[in-house]
């Protein structure tokens, strides 16, 4: 069942960096295809494969829309994409990685660093860009392995 989310936010509610919005944690302004959004750390943690190796996923390698990059990874069968919207949130692309990273650097969000989280960014049929979130390293790792995905959600402000 997909979980009911809020849908936009007023630019003048909008609370501090850090602070709750949305089901989980407000990480940042940003710009993403014209429109103002609110990116949000939710706070759940999943695990599984990206997806299936040596399959390239046509409509998941955008490098800042993690919202349609994980639509197609859902479409395709990728059970943690399917979890992640289930949420009503999606994994994060590169671009949201960074965001991510630069909130935790902050000290505005907690992020385990003892694992690669997977991104929803692909980088071939084989490879899925993934993040260290100890240091902020993006890399690339195969999709059959099993990683941690931290999703987030994404809305735009008025």
């Amino acid at each position: 069942m997909t979980k009911q989310a809020q849908q936009a936010v007023l630019a003048a509610e909008l609370p501090e960096r850090g602070q709750p919005l949305a089901g989980g944690v407000f990480v940042t302004r940003y710009w993403l295809n014209g429109v103002e959004r609110a990116f949000i750390l939710l706070p759940d943690e999943l695990s599984g494969p990206w997806g299936e190796y040596g399959v390239k996923i046509e409509g998941a390698d955008s490098y800042s829309d993690g919202e349609a990059n994980t639509r197609a990874m859902a479409e395709a069968g990728s059970v943690i994409a399917i979890k992640a919207l289930e949420l009503g949130g999606h994994i994060p692309s590169c671009l949201e990685g960074q965001l991510l990273m630069a909130a935790k650097a902050d000290g505005l969000v907690e992020i385990r660093g003892d694992r690669w989280h997977y991104l929803s960014t692909q980088f071939s049929a084989n490879l899925a860009y993934i993040m260290d979130f100890s240091d902020g390293y993006q890399g690339y790792g195969y999709k059959l392995g099993e990683r941690s995905v931290r999703p987030v959600r994404s809305i735009p402000i008025q």
